[in-house]
């Protein structure tokens, strides 16, 4: 009996939805049921077997089924378009719509946004401007969902009144364009602007969602401003179906941390329900910014007794809490067993780690060996690690090899120029300290001056190095002054 194509469709329609091997056997067996009964000149039954195999991100034969379709819709050119894109292949997107386009082919508000992003991932920004020339041109602006790819695309490569001036022009602005604007502040380090949004947003009478709610809770910690932190967590303890969320009590560990607020994220990870790889590395780290490395290593231990297994990220978050605290055997042990034990492969991030530890304890010989001896444990971070331990011990000789490799992978970074010249002028190498600078000056090379901040009654100052417009500055200048001399040890004898 021959099969009704329809009902081959609906199959694939009702029951893929996931990568899982059952799926993908479903989609391989109806495919080939279609060949075998000659009903690949079905354009329907064809476009539901590349949506299939898109969804279970098989993308490569999603792709041969799309080269094979006698006609294409435009719904398959968008659902090949948005599989490259969702698996993060922008370039192969971006091909693919410019095939689209040659075609002559129209796109549609549902190809657009997959090509706004790709174009960002891909760093194509002139291609992005020019879709959003296409957008205006076909007259998409007012689909929110084209205006939050839009917005998403000037807020990645740093555009941001751009991406104001697209959120302003929109007729209708859901709690979808709202969050994009904030997490995409949030993401550019705009913490104040994002906050503000937020502000915004609860004043136009938009109630606050599952995803908002991360994302301002990330700008609170960004910016430091634990009040406001506080002020969103007691929002979303009055709203029961929030607390639960695994997402936004990841947030709030990590906004507490980041702000000082060790009690804080304590307190949200033991009152939450339930606990993901995410939540454990979250409270891991933060365990390890506080200093606290040894309750690190106990939580860890016990994020395995709950048959919870670590990831790369976890993996550097247990050996920064190791070496934020000087616990070098400790981390020793953690990243000769990682291979073994978690399956993981030492990445640069893990060696910076560790290379980090040893040169803060004074084992900077180690370090270097290590360094040597591993082909992962030569990136920048690195050599950085070695660079700042070769600063607090003054190596110079370390710190030359260590500078070197910097200069050659970062011609651009200052830092590692000024680093080494603290060292020769801490050691009084006077023709090293001009050599650094003659290079410094004749690169052009600016360092970017230091930034520290304070929250006080809800407003933000900020303080440069070098910079004294501050309206108090004098004040709060004389009156740090005071307070570094009475606190100055003084000889007594």
């Amino acid at each position: 009996m021959r099969p009704i194509p329809s009902s081959l469709s609906t199959l694939l329609r009702t029951h893929i939805s996931s990568t899982s091997s059952s799926a993908i056997n479903i989609v391989k067996q109806t495919h080939a049921i279609t060949f075998i009964n000659s009903l690949d000149s079905n354009i329907t039954l064809l476009t539901d077997i590349l949506l299939a195999y898109a969804r279970c991100s098989v993308v490569g034969d999603a792709r041969k089924v799309f080269d094979r379709m006698p006609e294409r819709s435009m719904h398959s050119w968008n659902i090949l378009i948005s599989a490259y894109v969702q698996r993060e292949m922008y370039e192969d997107g971006l091909g693919m719509f410019g095939e689209m386009v040659e075609a002559g082919v129209r796109p549609d508000h549902y190809t657009l946004p997959s090509a706004m992003k790709a174009s960002a991932g891909a760093g194509w920004f002139w291609l992005g401007k020019c879709v959003h020339c296409w957008v205006v041109r076909f007259g998409f602006e007012g689909y929110v969902v084209v205006g939050g790819a839009i917005m998403d695309f000037y807020l990645r490569v740093g555009e941001v009144m751009d991406a104001r001036r697209v959120f302003d022009g929109l007729p209708w602005r859901d709690v979808v364009a709202w969050n994009a604007m904030i997490s995409g502040l949030g993401r550019g380090g705009c913490f104040v602007e994002a906050l503000e949004f937020f502000r915004a947003m609860l004043g136009e009478g938009v109630r606050m969602d599952s995803l908002v709610i991360p994302s301002v809770v990330n700008a609170c910690g960004g910016e430091g401003d634990l009040i406001k932190g506080k002020e969103v967590h007691g929002q979303v303890i009055k709203i029961a179906t929030f607390e639960s969320d695994v997402a936004i009590g990841n947030a709030f560990i990590g906004m507490y941390s980041r702000s000082g607020c060790l009690y804080g994220a304590e307190n949200v990870f033991k009152n939450m329900r339930e606990l993901n790889l995410l939540t454990w590395t979250t409270m891991i780290s933060c365990y390890g910014h506080h200093g606290k490395g040894d309750e690190a290593l106990v939580l860890f231990d016990t994020m395995l007794g709950h048959g919870f297994k670590p990831n790369h990220v976890t993996m550097t978050a247990i050996l920064a809490a190791c070496s934020h605290s000087g616990l070098v055997d400790e981390g020793r042990m953690i990243l000769n067993s990682m291979k073994d034990e978690y399956g993981i492969e030492p990445s640069t991030e893990h060696y910076a780690c560790l290379v980090d530890l040893l040169g803060r304890c004074g084992h900077i010989e180690e370090a270097y060996e290590l360094i040597k001896n591993s082909e992962s444990a030569r990136g920048s971070s690195v050599w950085g690690a070695l660079l700042s331990a070769s600063m607090i011990h003054k190596h110079p000789e370390m710190a030359e090899i260590a500078a070197r490799h910097l200069f050659v992978l970062e011609p651009r970074n200052a830092s590692n120029y000024i680093a080494l010249g603290s060292v020769y002028d801490f050691l009084r190498i006077h023709e090293g300290v001009s050599r650094i600078r003659a290079t410094m000056r004749e690169s052009r090379l600016i360092k970017t001056p230091g930034c520290s901040w304070i929250v006080t009654e809800g407003c933000l100052h900020k303080f440069y190095q070098g910079n004294f417009t501050h309206p108090s500055g004098r004040i709060i200048y004389e009156t740090l002054t005071s307070l570094t001399e009475a606190i100055r040890p003084r000889d007594f004898g």
